[in-house]
């Protein structure tokens, strides 16, 4: 049987940069993904500038993204503040942006293959693979970029799977007229907050996070928007005049954003298989693409050496995750805390909007730096 030397589990952003980086090798590389592309997925679908010039760097040509420049906030009052994003971002659809990614790892010749893998085991310095068709597969390296949780993660055993998270994510496309293609706003509401940006389409991305128990409350998603999600005045005023264009929204249950590890049983963990960010930040999507980055360079470091060592690999990579996002994950906790708490929510707007320059650091806290100048 073929031994690969990189086996890439999840063809979301981190897979695929992680693939189409490693493409530029000799190396054999296989990504397997669970769904055929193109297709929609659970997500705020704003990506930071931080991260375009290295998918430039990639050749990858987004297509017509819409360029923000203006954050607005505001809590379940009302109470608003607009100000403006150092670096930007882009707005951009999942179900256009990895499929662009997808072309492109298919343009660098990787092989990529349709389905889900149900168990990882490492034995003798080798990787097998098992999936849910029966097939197997070796690697002598894994990158697990699979998403936020997956059957491999009760397989793997890791910590946070045991524990039931509070958190349910909905998303669904809209057609509305008047919302300004700069803008990326985030609106509380009792037990939650959510994300309004326009897409590469003209259609806007409403995504938003609910605690479960809230949610359980109302008989569906229609009756809980218009229960609790309009209470806040500017989804309020959204969603009375905006159109689905979905036949229904999608949803994701049992978000977890507990602390993960970024070497599980050997293998490297990428984007939200890592460490799962607060939506309030808006930056997921960057980093599960820098995440990608790093695991590539130091995988190519890996085989470039003489005498490749594994421990070395692991622990560069623990180190570099920890040093690159812990500051950044801490940062969305509090703010999520904080911005949930009503009276709390209130009073770090009063004071963002007295000193701006709380606000520039929070930005500034849970942002990064262009990956290459």
């Amino acid at each position: 049987m073929k031994i690969y030397d990189v086996i890439i589990i999840g063809g979301g952003l981190a897979g695929l940069t992680a693939a189409l980086h490693l493409s530029e090798s000799q190396l054999s590389i296989l990504l397997i993904e669970k769904h055929q592309y193109p297709h929609h997925k659970v997500c705020g679908e704003y990506l930071s500038n931080e991260v375009a010039p290295y998918l430039k760097k990639l050749g990858v040509l987004l297509p017509n993204p819409v360029s923000i420049k203006t954050l607005q906030l505001s809590t379940v009052k009302g109470t608003t503040l607009t100000t403006p994003l150092p670096l930007g971002g882009m707005g951009i659809s999942r179900y256009t942006l990895d499929y662009a990614l997808y072309n492109k790892v298919l343009e660098k010749g990787v092989e990529v293959k349709f389905g889900s893998v149900k168990a990882v085991d490492f034995e003798k310095n080798t990787f097998i693979l098992g999936t849910v068709d029966g097939h197997s597969y070796l690697a002598e390296i894994v990158i697990g970029a699979y998403g936020k949780r997956s059957g491999i993660d009760k397989h793997l055993q890791r910590s946070f799977i045991k524990s039931k998270s509070p958190w349910l994510a909905v998303k669904s496309h809209y057609h509305a007229k008047g919302f300004p293609d700069e803008l990326v706003a985030l609106h509380n509401f009792r037990g939650g907050y959510g994300g309004l940006s326009k897409t590469e389409k003209g259609e806007i991305n409403f995504c938003y996070l609910a605690n479960y128990k809230i949610f359980t409350k109302y008989k569906d998603i229609e009756h809980f928007n218009s229960q609790v999600v309009t209470q806040n005045p500017f989804l309020a005023e959204f969603l009375s005049s905006a159109s689905p264009v979905f036949d229904k929204p999608i949803t994701i249950a049992q978000i977890s954003f507990e602390r993960k590890q970024a070497v599980e049983r050997h293998m490297l963990m990428c984007g939200d298989a890592a460490g799962l960010i607060h939506p309030l930040c808006g930056n997921g999507m960057a980093m599960a693409i820098h995440s990608a980055k790093m695991a590539a360079e130091l995988v190519l470091e890996y085989f470039g050496s003489i005498s490749p060592d594994r421990r070395v690999l692991e622990n560069q990579y623990a180190h570099e995750w920890e040093t690159t996002f812990k500051r950044r994950l801490i940062a969305g906790r509090r703010l999520q805390s904080m911005l949930l708490h009503p009276v709390w929510a209130d009073k770090l707007m009063q004071l963002a909007v007295k000193s701006p320059l709380v606000l520039r650091r929070i930005i500034k806290s849970t942002h990064g730096q262009p990956l290459i100048n």
